[in-house]
């Protein structure tokens, strides 16, 4: 059964796409994605000897962005023990970038209507089978109030379908919604700081409005790189169609004054070694353009959806050892980037990844149904979701895993307030000086949570991990800089919230 678009909506779809906000960054009428050039470069670069790909690392490790080539040497790689040096690179160019620090966040979807038809997804416009709902902004409040208050999060991805009712002004409603909260805790209170996007492309205006209404990153995946596989998923009638309106979504978000942006690929639509190859493209196009890259790169893999039969026909689904390489891979060719691992992925996967060391977030507590935190609703119920959740484990679970581990898990969001976004923290990455900046707050927010929301056995946990820290940076920071931690440290001890560098 089709769904039958109203008139309003047919005149809001061709309202959307400004064809001008296009041109202005093709190059003679082409983008940035070449498809024969990728598969040519590849062909290359086969079988590349062990040399030069320690040459490759070495370069990664003083954390250059990697030439296509080279990114296409490291996806040619067949020795299992080459491998497992990239493995180890990978886990130290993410060390010297980001520490031992791992970021977590969870999704909040605020309504599942759509105009699109992209025959992967569950909320596609003609499935008849998904319940479609809209949160409220008094629903919007209730859900954040127990992501703050409840759980324990500080960041949140804000996810939108692509519908004249998910507009821009509801996305600007629904932030500053989530900002307004403040909930009181055990200690403290509960607020959200950081309020990421996940939402169409739009216009350089629109953008705009969501700068100054505090948006965080704003994340579009361009879900394939390829251009006929592009076509083919995405029908034409349809908004997301528009290969070249979708890619370029990130270049009106710079020039519109939003510091961040976040690129993704949804591995299993088309091969995952050309994706790689057209994230990378990406990620040097915006370099060139703007001087800055990707804040993060996300790379979830096709998961099943309520009446969705793509999921089990597709030919390019990713194997967990190609999922691995493919990660190691993103992280040497874009080292300063964030890493995304999603709990799409089911947790002894999400275990050995994190453990890999390549990862910097993660999230944790994640129900992706319409208004599923406050409903609270434990199965998995597809006709609500856009697709199947691997890992619902509570983020107290998941942050005890992670001291375990030896991470310390950081809700640290005070380089955005302090300015430290854009192209201002792109050499702060580079040169591993953020790592300082973050260790330092990731050692007071982590106390902040404990305090909080942790369980007794959570606190334990995180106890050794905060201790440790603080040994560390005791060797590595000023005395000054250490001391005045000290006395943050124990102000937050006492009650007070929201302390930073």
């Amino acid at each position: 059964m089709k769904a039958v678009l109203a008139k309003e909506e047919k005149n809001w779809i061709n309202s959307v796409i400004k064809e001008e906000e296009i041109e202005k960054y093709m190059e003679g009428g082409r983008d940035f994605i070449d498809d024969e050039e990728i598969w040519e470069k590849l062909k290359q670069n086969q079988n590349p000897e062990p040399s030069r790909i320690r040459d490759i690392l070495q370069k990664s490790l003083s954390i250059e962005t990697l030439l296509s080539d080279e990114t296409a040497a490291l996806l040619n790689l067949k020795d299992p023990e080459l491998w497992q040096e990239v493995f180890d690179v990978a886990a130290k160019v993410k060390k010297k970038v980001y520490d031992n620090r791992i970021v977590t966040f969870a999704p909040l979807y605020c309504g599942n209507l759509c105009v699109n038809n992209c025959v992967y997804c569950g909320f596609r416009r003609d499935n008849h089978v998904i319940k479609r709902r809209v949160l409220t902004l008094e629903e919007v409040k209730r859900e954040a109030e127990v992501l703050a208050g409840e759980i324990g999060h500080k960041r949140l991805i804000v996810v939108y379908g692509e519908h004249p009712a998910t507009g821009v002004h509801y996305i600007r409603d629904t932030i500053e919604t989530i900002y307004s909260v403040k909930v009181k805790t055990k200690n403290g209170y509960g607020q959200i700081r950081r309020v990421n996007v996940n939402a169409a492309p739009m216009s350089i205006d629109e953008l705009k409005m969501l700068k100054e209404v505090g948006i965080g990153t704003y994340q579009v995946f361009q879900e394939t790189y390829h251009h006929d596989t592009y076509a083919k998923l995405h029908p034409k009638g349809t908004i997301k169609h528009h290969y070249q309106w979708r890619l370029y979504c990130h270049h009106r978000a710079l020039e519109a004054g939003v510091d961040d942006v976040a690129l993704g690929v949804l591995f299993g639509l088309y091969d995952w070694r050309f994706e790689v190859m057209g994230l990378v493209y990406h990620a040097r196009e915006l370099e060139k353009r703007f001087g800055i890259g990707p804040h993060t790169i996300s790379f979830p893999r096709l998961e099943p959806a309520a009446n969705t039969p793509f999921v089990q026909e597709t030919r390019y689904k990713v194997s967990d050892e190609d999922f691995k390489k493919l990660i190691a891979v993103i992280r040497l060719s874009v080292p300063y980037t964030g890493m995304i691992l999603t709990a799409r992925e089911p947790a002894h996967i999400r275990r050995e990844i994190i453990a890999s060391g390549m990862i910097t977030q993660t999230d944790a507590s994640t129900k992706i149904g319409i208004g599923a935190y406050s409903d609270r609703y434990t199965e998995q119920e597809l006709e609500r979701q856009q697709f199947e959740i691997g890992d619902p484990r509570s983020l107290d679970e998941v942050i005890r895993e992670l001291a375990e581990m030896g991470f310390i898990t950081s809700f640290c969001t005070a380089g955005y307030r302090c300015g430290r976004t854009g192209d201002r923290i792109m050499s702060l990455l580079k040169t591993g000086k953020e790592a300082v900046f973050c260790k330092l707050n990731a050692v007071l927010t982590f106390r902040e949570w404990l305090d909080d929301f942790a369980s007794e056995q959570t606190k334990e946990a995180g106890e050794k991990v905060i201790q440790k820290e603080l040994d560390e940076l005791k060797a590595k920071v000023p005395h000054k800089v250490y001391n005045k931690l000290i006395e943050y440290y124990g102000r937050i001890k006492n009650g007070e919230r929201d302390l930073y560098f």
